[in-house]
């Protein structure tokens, strides 16, 4: 008898400390990406193949229906026994189909079918699913989520950092909002990738050969009529060698992956404000968890690194992916391998998104942290709003004489702000500016631009876009 493998004999991290290690995501996704769920889309396109049989009247009802019901009750067990005897997926699960229907019915069972007409076709149906009962959800959740912190931070004051430098005041709710759009924009590409996934029913090479026997007209109509059983389209041409055009899945993993970019860099600038010289956010931990083995006060900011990590790990898949979307002729087994980890892809995401989701909803922000951090730099950058105010009032080198005054207040250890309203070229111009600019001088965190507004225009913008694709979502409209 042998031995089953166990949850901590597995290789990969995703099976027993990710994916397989959080039931809640293990029970979401399992459906979907397992190799049982593999085999039970397999089964459901071999149901879809006889169902359009009796549509055509190329075998009775009852026989389609003896053909699905043996669909339903084979086991992937049974089908992986049979492939260890025989070496070929496909005609293990036909072989185990035809073990339990009729005399009748067997001669229909995979009628007209290559195995790439069953494998592409239900990989395509199970990633359009999972996208839409799982990924999609699962961002939108996250994408509301920041929404909501970017609203409630919209006026939260923030030194903004470019180079790892302080740079000019921004507001912590307009970095959030960064994120919003950047994925609620990979959000509709994921939908439109997810939506546009493609089967196939053309027979060996693509070219209907054994459907013209029957159809000799129009073979292709065939396969739409099998794709429709299962919400699926042919390629835009209606085209194949003996494999589904690769482009339509290298579209939802790129996207997929993209998105992934998206979270890894959220993760990590959060990350970063956990850091002790900034602290800004510290996200709430249990009394029982540790931070190091051995330093007691240490806590770090593990579920924010971890997402980043994990993106460390995928992104680099999509280069197998664009590879294969090569096969020479009608197909080859080069890809049968590597095209079998995709679905690692997203199960990473997924469990990234939610990871991070958790995360967010455990930070606590410093806001005063978030002022004395700007403090430490209000004597510098005002700099940006003088040249302008010089250079506006007819000042022809207001950036070099700018940068002449900063020189001044870094040699002699005074703040720009004082300099300036002693300097006898400035100094006159200053005094007779709005008195809203000048408040910029004396509270540089005034000057935070259109911080707000904009945090606001980006959340409403795409607060209904992913409401209605909720919605959508729901209902089964996507």
């Amino acid at each position: 008898m042998k031995t089953m493998m166990k949850m901590f004999d597995a290789i990969s991290p995703l099976d027993y400390r990710y994916y397989g290690g959080d039931q809640r995501i293990f029970e979401k996704l399992s459906p979907y990406v397992s190799e049982a769920a593999n085999i039970r889309y397999q089964l459901k396109v071999e149901a879809a193949i006889v169902k359009a049989l009796a549509k055509e009247k190329i075998c009775s009802e009852s026989v389609a229906k003896e053909i699905q019901h043996a669909c339903e009750t084979v086991t992937p067990e049974e089908i992986h026994e049979e492939e260890e005897r025989i070496q070929h997926n496909i005609r293990a699960l036909v072989n185990c189909v035809a073990r339990k229907v009729s005399d009748k019915a067997r001669p229909y069972v995979h009628l007209f079918a290559t195995s790439a007409d069953i494998m592409d076709t239900a990989t395509a149906l199970r990633l359009k699913e999972l996208t839409r009962d799982v990924l999609l959800p699962d961002l939108i959740e996250l994408e509301l989520q920041l929404i909501n912190m970017a609203r409630e931070n919209a006026e939260t004051i923030q030194i903004g950092r470019t180079h790892g430098k302080h740079a000019e005041p921004i507001t912590f709710g307009f970095a959030l909002a960064l994120y919003v759009d950047r994925l609620g924009n990979r959000i509709q590409h994921i939908a439109a990738a997810g939506s546009n996934l493609r089967g196939q029913f053309s027979g060996a090479v693509g070219a209907y050969n054994a459907l013209a026997l029957v159809f000799p007209k129009d073979p292709a109509g065939f396969e739409q009529v099998v794709l429709r059983e299962l919400g699926l389209k042919p390629s835009d041409g209606g085209i194949s060698t003996q494999i589904v055009e690769p482009e339509y899945v290298t579209d939802l993993v790129y996207t997929s992956i993209s998105c992934f970019s998206v979270l890894a860099n959220l993760a990590d600038d959060i990350r970063h404000l956990h850091r002790t010289e900034i602290g800004e956010v510290q996200e709430r931990y249990e009394e029982e968890n540790v931070g190091s083995s051995t330093m007691p006060h240490k806590i770090n900011p593990k579920y924010f690194e971890n997402v980043k990590s994990l993106w460390k790990a995928i992104m680099p898949r999509m280069i197998t992916v664009f590879m294969d979307q090569i096969s020479e002729h009608q197909r080859d087994l080069t890809n049968s391998a590597s095209s079998r980890f995709v679905p690692e892809v997203f199960a990473a995401l997924v469990y990234a998104a939610n990871r991070l989701k958790d995360s967010l909803g455990r930070i606590q922000i410093d806001r005063q942290r978030m002022l004395e951090n700007l403090s430490m730099s209000k004597g510098s950058i005002i700099a940006e709003p003088l040249y302008i105010l010089l250079a506006l009032n007819g000042v022809p080198d207001a950036y070099a004489y700018t940068r002449k005054l900063v020189a001044r207040s870094s040699s002699s250890r005074r703040p720009l702000n004082e300099i300036i309203w002693e300097d006898e070229r400035a100094a006159p111009i200053l005094r007779g500016l709005q008195e809203k600019q000048r408040k910029i001088f004396q509270d540089p965190s005034l000057y935070i631009g259109a911080a707000p507004q904009r945090t606001h225009v980006v959340c409403d913008y795409w607060e209904p876009i992913v409401d209605t694709l909720k919605t959508q979502l729901r209902e089964h409209l996507y």
